[in-house]
């Protein structure tokens, strides 16, 4: 495997993204385990982790394919893929993520990745299309792009009616023994949940690796397409989901503080139902092969849960405040990559 130094630099900063993705994206997973006390926050990352990990082998050996890859893989049209495009919109992506992160806002990795690689093509080609030739494969982005305000919606609804379906069943159950029982069951869904996380966001990750590796295999003569990619270098995938599960051990403790506490306090309870309605929308959307935000998702759904209570108890101010970085993640993460763009191609 005889790569050259711009690929494997490519590589190395998508596993770094991946991991990075890990621990900014860990709140997500274990915010509402470790806000309700059921695990401490180390055993919620070692929790997370594991399921983070063992999604690899429920994607490679259950649903026997990596769709979300591929789709990721096919945001920008092949004709305008470089590694240029690729490296700058990989270093915008990094740079938003670990912003957000110091700020503690749960921003979007899927969608920083996203604005980052279109706006790196973008300043390739010097427009939107060239040549009567679109960019952006708008056939697989604007799915992506509408998922950032349906994916919370569908959170929100689900954990909504789970959350009073819950409560019309247990309504005559001794609360001290449902309360240990929700705790238990917190812990199946806290692991659905980051089962769900490692398959989408890993999945992420492969599909820009798969979009360089495709590109150097294009100028070696040699046509692929991605599920090619993934047979002959079977090692992507692997390191993938190994990568973001050691970014979740790492932890993001800022993020945790906002997801768990900020939005709405929530109970054993709110917790198994937020989780649960945050996986059904994972493994849907997997269904059809769109990569969606699991910060929106598990954010909807925290909402869904607290306003089962009354509309007062979801802190709306703080819930604003993150709509604002949903909102300028795309375009905030496409000027970055232009300006990266624009830099590497000075010294490369």
């Amino acid at each position: 495997m005889n790569f050259p130094a711009l690929l494997i630099i490519i590589i190395v900063l998508a596993f770094i993204f991946d991991y990075i993705n890990g621990f900014h994206d860990s709140a997500n997973s274990i915010a509402t385990i470790v806000s309700t006390k059921v695990l401490t926050p180390f055993q919620a990352v070692i929790w997370a982790a594991f399921f983070n990990f063992l999604a690899f082998f429920i994607a490679k050996y259950v649903f026997k394919e990596f769709g979300i890859g591929d789709t990721v893989a096919k945001w920008v049209n092949r004709d305008f893929i470089t590694l240029h495009v690729i490296l700058a919109g990989l270093l915008a992506a990094i740079a938003w993520n670990l912003i957000t992160w110091w700020f503690g806002i749960p921003s979007s990795s899927s969608h920083t990745l996203m604005g980052g690689f279109v706006g790196a093509a973008i300043a390739h080609a010097h427009g939107l299309s060239q040549h009567g030739t679109d960019v952006i494969n708008y056939a697989k982005v604007v799915p992506t792009f509408l998922f950032i305000f349906i994916a919370p919606f569908i959170g929100m609804f689900i954990a909504f009616f789970i959350t009073i379906g819950i409560v019309h069943l247990c309504k005559k159950s001794n609360p001290y023994k449902a309360e240990g029982m929700f705790k238990k069951l917190q812990l199946l869904s806290a692991a659905a949940f980051s089962l769900g996380h490692g398959s989408n966001d890993a999945q992420k990750v492969m599909g820009i690796v798969g979009a360089a590796i495709i590109f150097y295999e294009k100028g070696q003569g040699r046509i692929i397409d991605f599920n090619q990619f993934v047979a002959l270098y079977p090692w992507v995938p692997f390191v993938s989901f190994l990568a973001i599960g050691l970014g979740t051990l790492s932890g993001g403790w800022k993020i945790v503080k906002t997801m768990g506490t900020k939005i709405t306090k929530v109970t054993p309870l709110e917790g198994v139902a937020a989780e649960t309605a945050g996986a059904i929308t994972l493994f849907l959307t997997e269904h059809f092969k769109i990569p969606v935000s699991t910060t929106h998702t598990i954010t909807g759904s925290i909402i869904g849960v607290g306003a089962t209570k009354r509309l007062s108890a979801v802190r709306w101010g703080v819930t604003v405040n993150l709509l604002w970085a949903w909102i300028l993640t795309i375009p905030v993460s496409a000027l970055m990559a232009t300006g990266f763009y624009y830099l590497i191609k000075l010294f490369f």
